[in-house]
């Protein structure tokens, strides 16, 4: 059955789930119910049952879930060997936890500029950023598109540097036909909400195809080697004490992923079909808009829309207007990690990453994800058409 239109004021959210949990809601009642009855909320049977699910989905050897994608990173990057001080390359225009898990693990963020088509850092610009310093590379794949893996492996292999991904938005995107996480030495996943695949809360998970790195991954989640007691890890009690931390995943939130996940695919095609429908609608209005477009050229690559972001030099008077008209937006993202006060003892200035500075001023995200109804869509578009019409004639 088709969804019903809104009507003419009625707020259109810029995230919503409520109709797929409707929807659902038998399989997450009894998938909660198990959780009930088994009394184990962390750590659990649920968890394993979504690790063996996700490695079959993604084609990783190992998925190591945690409690977010941020724990996620940070795990990564010390069992990949991380020590005080390192390197670590990472674009400079991403989401927050990109840089802050580089620290939290010990490291240092060194910023590349990015490749205005795919948000991405380019590949030019990270040849050129490498340091003494520098151990490791940290694409991210972000909004509909991966970032190109091949020249950031021959940058890596031509300054020995171990590439690990920020693959936290990337569930679904395919390069070449190896899944998003799994084309260095790991990769990470974010279930946050309004991820393509979204808990009811915060949850995570390490990708890998080694062994010994899933290993690492799977006690510093729970503490470490040598941490409460021995025996609660019998298999790897004889190797060298590690100090962990506590980032298990919770069982309901794996309950609620494994109850959506047989929707994935589904809700991935729904995603792709809202995406070329605002293409469609959006590419002859008055006014300049730059719209996403797609890097998939060849039958095993793979974008998957998170988001639907939009650039124009009215950014923030287009999101003002929108939301005067009940209309939720989002910007991806407001400062560039360099000049984030967080990263000031690092020096950066204004002009040093010029396209990441043009995408934070200029991105919006427009409402985007499955439960967005054809009558939403519409509005979002009409309203957004009007104020570029208008600020082409006052301009």
């Amino acid at each position: 059955m088709s969804p019903t239109a809104p009507d003419a004021g009625e707020p259109i959210p810029f995230f919503s789930q409520a109709a797929t949990f409707e929807r659902l809601w038998p399989a997450v009642e009894k998938a909660l119910e198990d959780v009930f009855d088994s009394g184990k909320f962390s750590h659990g049977k649920q968890v394993g049952e979504l690790e063996t699910a996700l490695a079959e989905y993604t084609g990783a050897r190992h998925v190591i879930g945690v409690n977010s994608g941020t724990d996620a990173l940070v795990l990564l990057l010390r069992a990949c060997g991380l020590r005080p001080g390192d390197g670590v390359l990472v674009p400079a225009y991403s989401f927050f936890a990109t840089a802050s898990a580089v620290e939290l693990a010990g490291g240092r963020p060194q910023f590349v500029d990015i490749d205005p088509e795919t948000y991405a850092m380019d590949p030019t610009a990270l040849d050129a950023a490498v340091t003494p310093r520098s151990r490791f590379v940290m694409p991210v794949h972000l909004f509909h598109t991966m970032a190109d893996v091949e020249a950031v492996q021959a940058v890596a292999r031509r300054h020995g540097l171990t590439v690990v991904e920020d693959s936290a938005e990337a569930i679904g995107m395919r390069r070449h036909g190896v899944h998003a996480g799994l084309h260095g030495v790991g990769g990470v996943l974010s279930f946050f909400p309004s991820k393509t695949l979204g808990a009811i809360g915060d949850a995570g998970a390490v990708l890998t195809d080694d062994p010994e790195v899933a290993d690492t991954v799977a006690a510093l989640r729970h503490h470490g080697r040598g941490g409460p007691t021995l025996n609660d890890f019998p298999a790897i009690s004889t190797q060298s004490a590690l100090v962990g931390g506590n980032s298990k995943m919770d069982d309901i939130q794996a309950a609620v992923l494994l109850a959506k996940l047989p929707l994935l695919e589904e809700h991935i095609a729904r995603r792709a079909a809202l995406a070329a429908a605002y293409t469609a609608r959006l590419r002859d209005l008055p006014g300049v808009l730059r719209l996403p477009r797609t890097t998939a050229e060849r039958p095993d690559d793979r974008d998957v829309h998170y988001v639907y972001l939009i650039e124009t030099e009215h950014r923030d008077a287009l999101a003002a207007h929108l939301a005067r008209q009940g209309i939720g937006t989002e910007v991806y993202y407001p400062l560039p990690l360099p000049h984030q006060p967080a990263f000031g003892h690092l020096g950066h200035r204004p002009g040093d990453f010029p396209h990441a500075e043009a995408a934070a001023r200029h991105a919006l995200a427009l409402p985007f994800h499955p439960d967005l109804r054809p009558g939403d869509l519409d509005r979002v578009c009409d309203t957004l058409g009007s104020f570029l019409a208008t600020t082409r004639t006052t301009a």
